[in-house]
């Protein structure tokens, strides 16, 4: 009964993914022609618009603290805490401006249209389970935020459903440490409303946000580099007590 009462908010959502489909050829050229930072901004562009229309389409309120402190003129990772399929609309609405791609699980490869383009953004897939493949796409991820793309990726490593938070993996922190980019911490609450509550797309969900400021990775020691994870986790933590 719920898959049934999905397919029209499912319809709406991937109809409003068709907005990215009238940039593919330009981001495509761009890419060939090595134009990163104009491929960069067209990204921004497209993933504006897409966000606002779904935005739009489920009226959805996203309340943003600290969009300040992104690293704007700079490649990063922003280390967020992962509530719900929603965050993904979230972290785009919140870093509006900025191209940003996701680390995301190898099963949203084969989803229609949102596969395509989660590749497009620059994005990068990593298979759960296998070590060697998980090394494989963090240094492929490393590749991407060399070349200037921005990643966001959720170190819980899946969605919690709800307000609560799980510990963060250490190992995907060393995406931003040989990178040497900057770790830009985000809070996420409430984008569970959307989906997770009840299995079902919902409108009306209120996300609040907070930006935390940057960490700088470049001169971390090992030591420090060590529990990188652990400091960014607490951030994130003190920030969730903020919506209690």
């Amino acid at each position: 009964m719920k898959i049934i009462r999905n397919i029209p908010n499912g319809a709406k959502l991937f109809r409003s993914v068709s907005i990215f489909n009238n940039y593919l050829g330009e981001i495509d050229e761009l890419r060939q022609a090595g134009k990163k930072e104009e491929e960069r901004a067209l990204l921004a562009k497209a993933t504006g618009q897409w966000v606002n229309k779904v935005m739009d389409l489920f009226d959805i309120t996203i309340n943003i603290r600290g969009k300040e402190n992104i690293p704007m003129d700079r490649p990063c990772v922003f280390y967020a805490n992962h509530q719900g399929y929603a965050d993904i609309v979230v972290m785009l609405k919140a870093t509006e401006g900025k191209q940003i791609g996701f680390i995301a699980k190898d099963s949203l490869e084969k989803l229609p249209y949102f596969g395509k383009w989660i590749r497009a953004l620059h994005g990068v897939f990593i298979k759960r389970g296998d070590a060697k493949a998980a090394l494989r796409s963090i240094q492929a991820g490393v590749n991407e935020l060399k070349d200037g793309y921005s990643l966001v990726i959720f170190p819980e490593g899946t969605r919690s459903h709800g307000h609560e938070m799980g510990e963060f993996k250490a190992g995907s922190f060393k995406l931003a440490t040989k990178a040497k980019v900057p770790v830009v911490p985000v809070t996420i609450d409430g984008s569970y409303h959307m989906f997770e509550d009840r299995s079902i797309i919902t409108s009306g969900a209120e996300v609040n946000m907070i930006i935390h400021p940057p960490i700088e990775t470049a001169d971390l020691d090992r030591k420090e580099a060590s529990e990188l994870h652990t400091r960014v986790e607490n951030i994130i933590r003190e920030g969730l007590k903020e919506f209690e």
